[in-house]
């Protein structure tokens, strides 16, 4: 078995209080020139905030001494737990107000650990708020309110173990703190691949994935983590939950869809056996550019509709392409892949290519797949790859400028998309424009296609109020919830409910359902201790 790593760059320290790795961070003179393209923002950016500036208090409360070796106290430990990395977090920590820091962080390395901490913790009135990485931009992974005597982080990173490999059956046991690339490393002596590539993909753990129900890499087929697991292991307070490890079932109502998306209230998933395949060694990609956004949806639809499944079908509006790097002269941008670990895929290229074209599109012919390799085979697809690993790290720092820069996702059915995407826009940017003084910028790109409809997702870009930076995004995101709400539209196609999106979700789910899952609640966690807050308030 592959040694076990704990972290995707174990050398390099993990900002506490934005994306990704501290050294990444944009410098203060790339912030400024950033803030420059925002008029409003501040002239120089709001210091790094560092934990010794935070109130933090001591802890509520002491582990015995059985459970001390599984957690830690330590100040920057326990303020980087505080919250995950939306922007709302950003900015609450660049003002110096993360909100209730949780007073340990426990560490467990499997899943006998994780049950004892969590019967420790559910006896002792603490809250335990399943951290997994950290990513949440929903405020999926902090505390709120004042009804538990204390507060426990569970971080699962060091639970990081691809346990069992069945090439037979082509699947994997997987300990459910593995991060991505944690978990793809161990994978690869096998030839063999999870290939669920989130935007957080080094940051977030596959049972984060599995507990959000996040979508990956594909953007068409096999658009969610769901689609890959043949069974969970899920400790509860009411005992520990593991269903057969199977193909497929018709026994009723499956016991892993209850976990599914649950956020950490039901239980914590130690353990999950995952579909994986052969890694892709047959690659291709293109771009089209298309002068309007009307026929560029209509060419991804057919696309959809067909039977060639592209890896990557993601179109992207003019100011998407334009912020992406992907395209300067004003046309949106249509990115297209394809993969395979056993045939060539050039000549579904070429029929998506002659699709995209019959709507209008226009872009140079791919080139040849003989020694790509696994390089991209079409400038705007690598710019815009560079650009959306990069984009978390750019929001930081336009944050720290005191503009309002944040992301939402949904999804609806086709007959509805134009319609949705023009709404979004137009009652967004007036939102914006009334809350700050200062005209947004609005931009949309579609993540994931399917035969019915589609995932689009906007990035709202305003210069701020210093101060008030987040209930100005909290008034922006309301007027673009009842626009979603209007067009029937999802509260969130990939990035989870947490405790930011409640509200809505709340609108949206049927009363009946509602009824079963606090139900659900009730049963497997009588006391409350589980993520209190997320999914039922």
């Amino acid at each position: 078995m592959p040694a076990t790593t704990t972290g995707p760059d174990s050398s390099r320290a993990r900002s506490w209080w934005g994306w990704g790795y501290a050294d990444a961070q944009p410098g203060d003179a790339e912030c400024v020139a950033m803030g420059a393209l925002l008029p409003g923002t501040l002239d120089r950016p709001l210091p790094v905030p560092r934990v010794a500036d935070l109130a933090l208090g001591r802890p509520r409360v002491t582990p015995p001494a059985s459970l001390a070796h599984l957690v830690t106290d330590e100040p920057g430990a326990r303020a980087a737990h505080a919250m995950g990395k939306a922007y709302r977090d950003v900015v609450r920590a660049l003002r110096g107000r993360p909100g209730r820091i949780p007073d340990l962080v426990g560490r467990p390395g499997g899943e006998r650990d994780v049950t004892d901490l969590l019967d420790w913790a559910d006896g002792q009135g603490v809250a335990v708020i399943p951290f997994g990485g950290g990513s949440s931009v929903v405020g999926g992974v902090e505390y709120r309110g004042d009804a538990h005597r204390a507060v426990l982080s569970l971080d699962t990173t060091s639970m990081g173990r691809v346990l069992e490999v069945d090439t037979v059956s082509r699947s994997a046991r997987i300990q459910a703190g593995a991060l991505g690339p944690v978990l793809e490393a161990q994978l690869r002596p096998y030839g063999l691949t999870l290939r669920h590539f989130p935007q957080s993909f080094e940051f977030s753990t596959l049972g984060g994935w599995l507990a959000t129900r996040a979508g990956g890499h594909y953007a068409t087929v096999r658009t969610h983590i769901d689609d890959f697991v043949q069974s969970l292991s899920v400790v509860t307070p009411a005992g520990t939950n593991t269903s057969w490890r199977l193909p497929a079932s018709g026994a009723g109502p499956s016991p892993d869809r209850l976990f599914l998306g649950s956020e950490g209230i039901l239980g914590v998933i130690t353990e999950a056996w995952m579909r994986v395949q052969e890694r892709p060694r047959h690659k291709a990609s293109a771009s089209v550019a298309f002068a309007d956004l009307g026929p560029a949806l209509d060419a991804v639809r057919a696309l959809a509709q067909s039977d060639l499944a592209p890896a990557n079908c993601r179109l992207l509006d003019a100011g998407e392409a334009a912020l992406s790097g992907a395209s300067d002269d004003g046309s949106a941008v249509l990115l297209l892949g394809f993969e395979s670990a056993t045939a060539p895929v050039d000549d579904r290229l070429a029929a998506a290519l002659e699709t995209a074209r019959a709507h209008g599109g226009t872009g140079a012919a791919p080139e040849p797949e003989s020694g790509r390799a696994e390089r991209a085979a079409d400038a705007a697809v690598s710019d815009w790859r560079t650009a959306f690993l990069r984009m978390p790290y750019l929001r930081d720092g336009l944050a720290r400028m005191g503009a309002v820069v944040e992301t939402f996702e949904t999804a609806a059915t086709w007959d509805r998309i134009p319609a949705l995407i023009d709404a979004v826009r137009a009652e967004v940017g007036a939102a914006a424009l009334k809350a700050t003084g200062h005209p947004a910028t609005v931009n949309c790109r579609l993540t994931h296609v399917y035969p019915d409809g589609a995932a689009p997702y906007f990035t709202v870009a305003v210069a701020g109020r210093p101060g008030d930076e987040v209930a100005i995004w909290d008034d922006i995101k309301a007027a673009a919830t009842d626009v979603l709400h209007r067009h029937r539209a999802t509260v969130t196609h990939h990035h989870a409910v947490g405790r930011d999106h409640l509200p809505a979700y709340a609108r949206q789910r049927p009363d009946p359902f509602a009824t079963a899952l606090r139900a659900a609640k009730d049963a497997l966690d009588p006391r409350g201790t589980l993520n209190p807050g997320v999914l039922l308030g």
